[in-house]
């Protein structure tokens, strides 16, 4: 773990000098650091508006969705199990697009508006309902299915993404806009006070589901086992589903949809320190972190000078590994 802390801390200062204008290391540190000689104004603009906001708005995005990935998968005891295959990210972009809509012609006159009120609240608000509705759906007398789960979340991921073709059809040019590029996923709308929301968000999701660590351990044996051991099963369900649902709908309010970090960072993790709940959490988060910057630096400079959205990158690294992760555990979902 240490190992990845500091390849964190490479990345960001590398995430911090990628970019159309010529940025270096020790630029970097005579800006952060207090007392140092001071640089050219306009690469000191640059740093502290632009790369190091965008940066540090990535670390904390890429580490709420590994650690929500995470949990869902030992709460379901499923490696498919992530926010976005159970619907919670579709409902969440719904949620988020008709803020933007309803809203959009005041984000000029009121930006805190959107960046810290309607579109967290929104986004909150369709995932914890598309969670309820996915887990209503899953929960019968005899415990959850897992499959039902994950075929409640597909259809209510359709029905989001016809509702989202729906509010593109009827928006506005400017909501039109501001939709297309949401919906692919963009972290270069990075805000102090967003970056603020996400690690309060951050820091308070880690701080409970590492409290529920050794519950996830024991739900790993199974329901009945966890139950013998004085786990509440249906409470703690309820409990993380909501507070990943809280995490999915702030992550999905500041930087749209960005897929599959969720699914491919807990698997790393297991591949690095097992299944341990104690490690996997921090180990997901830091790997989360990492994994985003990588691909928000590979969206800055495969079609540089123009930028393409984070989601189609991580999409393009995620979909194959989901595509093995299906064929491998396919006999046990039938």
């Amino acid at each position: 773990m240490p190992s990845t802390c500091l390849l964190l801390a490479i990345a960001a200062c590398c995430s911090i000098i990628v970019g159309p204008m010529a940025i270096s290391f020790s630029d970097i540190w005579q800006v952060i650091l207090p007392g140092q000689q001071k640089v050219a104004p306009h690469i000191e603009l640059i740093i502290q508006q632009v790369r190091l906001p965008r940066t540090l708005l990535c670390i904390a995005i890429g580490a709420v969705l590994a650690l929500c990935g995470a949990v869902m998968q030992g709460l379901f005891r499923n490696p498919l199990a992530d926010p976005g295959i159970i619907g919670v990210a579709g409902g969440a972009s719904l949620g988020a697009a008709l803020a933007i809509v309803l809203f959009g012609s005041l984000a000029a006159s009121f930006p805190l508006l959107l960046t810290l009120g309607t579109v967290p609240v929104f986004a909150f608000a369709g995932g914890a309902i598309t969670t309820w509705v996915v887990y209503f759906l899953g929960t019968d007398k005899t415990g959850t299915s897992v499959t039902v789960m994950l075929l409640a979340g597909v259809a209510i991921g359709a029905l989001s993404g016809a509702a989202l073709g729906l509010l593109n059809f009827y928006a506005d040019d400017q909501a039109l806009r501001d939709l297309s590029l949401w919906t692919m996923g963009s972290l270069a709308g990075a805000t102090w006070p967003g970056i603020a929301l996400s690690f309060v968000t951050l820091a308070t999701l880690f701080c409970l589901f590492t409290r529920q660590a050794n519950a996830l351990n024991a739900l790993l044996l199974g329901e009945s086992e966890a139950q013998h051991l004085g786990v509440n099963v249906q409470a703690l369900k309820r409990l993380l589903v909501l507070l990943c649902a809280a995490g999915v709908g702030v992550a999905v309010s500041l930087s749209g949809v960005i897929g599959f970090i969720g699914l491919i960072v807990p698997h790393l993790g297991r591949m690095l320190t097992g299944p341990n709940h104690k490690t996997l959490l921090p180990l997901s988060a830091l790997l989360g972190a990492l994994i985003l910057l990588i691909a928000d630096m590979l969206a800055r400079v495969v079609a540089a000078p123009a930028e393409l959205p984070v989601g189609i990158i991580t999409a393009l690294l995620g979909a194959p590994f989901f595509i093995v992760l299906l064929t491998k555990q396919r006999g046990r979902l039938q």
